[in-house]
């Protein structure tokens, strides 16, 4: 289901935000699409604090592990084999 969503602009910024659309051969409405779009997907989907609590959590565990340059080897191994 669409939704109506009303901004509310001075003149000079509307006039900016259509010669933008006309610029691209958008609609106003499309154009505003568009940047709220580009907008959304800069915002992070999750808040700072509760990522950096899970890299603290993270960190209280003790996994095995293998020796880096061993493991960095096999890496690129993998990134020069011919095998898919």
């Amino acid at each position: 289901m669409s939704k109506r969503l009303q901004v509310v602009l001075d003149d000079a910024e509307l006039v900016e935000i259509q010669r933008a659309a006309r610029r691209e051969r958008l609609t106003t409405a499309e154009w505003v699409r568009q940047a709220l779009r580009v907008a959304r997907r800069s915002v992070p989907g999750t808040a700072a604090k509760k990522k950096l609590a899970v890299v603290r959590s993270a960190t209280h565990h003790t996994f095995p592990s293998g020796d880096v340059g061993q493991m960095l080897r096999e890496i690129e191994r993998g990134y020069l084999s011919e095998e898919p």
